[in-house]
């Protein structure tokens, strides 16, 4: 049983922002609205799935949003937001999800730890929402005349994604089909469930004008500089060569390892994992998947750089170092750069891989394995 997938809700029309295009599919810098909402999920460790709802009009848009993206066939919504998530929560019937995230396909900022914050609250409740304390005095009014002051102290803004046990929230909108209810909440607390709200985040706006759509492009050309760290060692083992950074070494032993034991992509890898907040080699690559077993690292490398591109980030310099007392490095230094700028489709200057022994100190210096360290700088559009 797939345990959390996620819905995207992107059936809506977007009138208020202006343009014959429908707000989901505008441009954020090199991707669309919905590319980059999607993609928060995908790439989200705790999720299984997703779908996205949409227009029947918009199929076209849709392809061209999402293209290179792993997605379930989207399905069609219908003409209210509420029939649109019961269409696609009835999609996922066959599947029978233990959990399920709705999330508005025009908030493409959705951070990473929102989206898990809303998962592992649902261990509390059948319901769950990400929210924000009204901050502003709240007037109530009529023609341009105040009214009255409104209590604010117990009124919260609703985000999105919105995260429910999935045959409860299913049934709530099967016994509410009919009724214009203004979020999936809504809909839930109808249906007699509880639903509990945790910390929502600022970032995590809702496009919906043209100021809105001005301002989230002008945060995509806003750049940021990010950081990761990675080490690894692998330790000798019978055998006539090494792979390191993806250049095959002749020497009178092997590295061990699940993989080719590549301990410099090693290393990198979980660099540019940890740059981008995508975790760690171990988690995307399970050292106990049996389909892993003697793998070429390259793999492990080019899906690093694939996670970059869809999170929007590009590499500014990548620097290893091998430290060993033998293989000789320097003479394979310049092909190994090519390898590594080759597999991440980046220049060579922005390359760098250098040698160093430890004096013949420690497990290195006793000749019993490589160890490796990188550094990753990444550029990344900063938050909105």
């Amino acid at each position: 049983m797939t345990s959390t997938v996620a819905l995207i809700v992107a059936a809506g029309r977007g009138h208020r922002v202006g343009g014959e295009v429908p707000k989901q599919y505008l441009k954020l810098g090199a991707t669309s609205v919905l590319h980059k909402t999607v993609s928060a999920f995908l790439n989200h460790r705790m999720v299984d799935a997703v779908r996205v709802v949409i227009h029947p009009d918009d199929r076209g848009l849709y392809d061209d949003a999402i293209d290179g993206l792993e997605l379930l066939e989207p399905v069609f919504g219908g003409a209210t937001r509420q029939s649109s998530v019961r269409f696609g929560l009835e999609s996922f019937e066959v599947m029978a999800p233990e959990k399920i995230l709705i999330h508005d396909a025009a908030r493409p900022f959705v951070a990473d730890e929102l989206i898990s914050r809303v998962i592992e609250a649902l261990d509390r409740a059948p319901g769950v929402i990400p929210a924000l304390a009204i901050n502003d005095t709240l007037k109530r009014g009529h023609d341009g005349f105040i009214l009255e002051t409104v209590d604010r102290t117990t009124l919260w803004r609703a985000q999105t994604p919105q995260s429910f046990r999935y045959a409860d929230i299913l049934s709530a909108h099967q016994s509410c089909t009919g009724r214009e209810l203004t979020d999936d909440a809504a809909v839930a607390e109808a249906g007699g469930l509880n639903v509990i709200m945790v910390d929502g985040a600022e970032m995590n706006v809702k496009i919906t004008t043209a100021d809105d759509i001005s301002k989230a492009r002008k945060a995509e050309t806003m750049v940021e500089y990010r950081s990761g760290f990675g080490f690894d060692v692998h330790r000798f083992q019978a055998g006539d060569h090494v792979t390191l950074c993806g250049v095959k070494v002749a020497h009178d032993r092997s590295l061990e390892g699940h993989s080719d034991a590549d301990v410099g992509l090693h290393a990198l890898t979980d660099a540019l994992l940890g740059a981008a907040g995508a975790g760690d080699i171990g988690q995307h690559f399970p050292p106990t998947d049996e389909q892993w077993r003697g793998v070429s690292s390259d793999r492990f490398l080019e899906h690093a750089g694939k996670i970059l591109g869809e999170r929007g980030a590009s590499i500014a310099n990548v620097d290893v170092t091998l430290i060993c007392e033998a293989p000789k490095i320097g003479p394979h230094r310049q092909t190994m750069e090519t390898r590594i700028a080759s597999i991440l489709g980046i220049s060579e200057d922005r390359v760098n891989v250098k040698a160093t022994t430890t004096e013949k100190l420690g497990f290195t210096g006793r000749g019993e394995g490589i160890a490796a360290q990188a550094i990753a700088s990444l550029r990344i559009s900063a938050t909105y």
